[in-house]
């Protein structure tokens, strides 16, 4: 589990990220997938992760096809 006693940590690197009252202050991707039908053997099964900066650009840059990259204009 990544997060614990109110503090969010990386599922890959096991580094803390933030505390829970900061995310939205903190840069980290969290991935959310509900398991359904047709899945191998995960039916009925949550999984959540949250990797750090680091963790995900070293994911990332292990992909067969490279993600589609975005520029946002409007920060927050």
């Amino acid at each position: 589990m990544s997060r614990k006693d109110g503090v969010i940590y990386c599922n890959r690197c096991g580094r803390k990220i933030c505390l829970e009252e900061e995310r939205d202050k903190t840069s980290f991707l969290t991935v959310r997938k509900v398991w359904g039908y047709f899945s191998e053997n995960k039916d009925g099964k949550i999984y959540s992760v949250e990797l750090c900066e680091p963790c995900c650009d070293e994911m990332v840059q292990g992909f067969a096809i490279a993600p589609k990259i975005e520029e946002n204009t409007e920060l927050v």
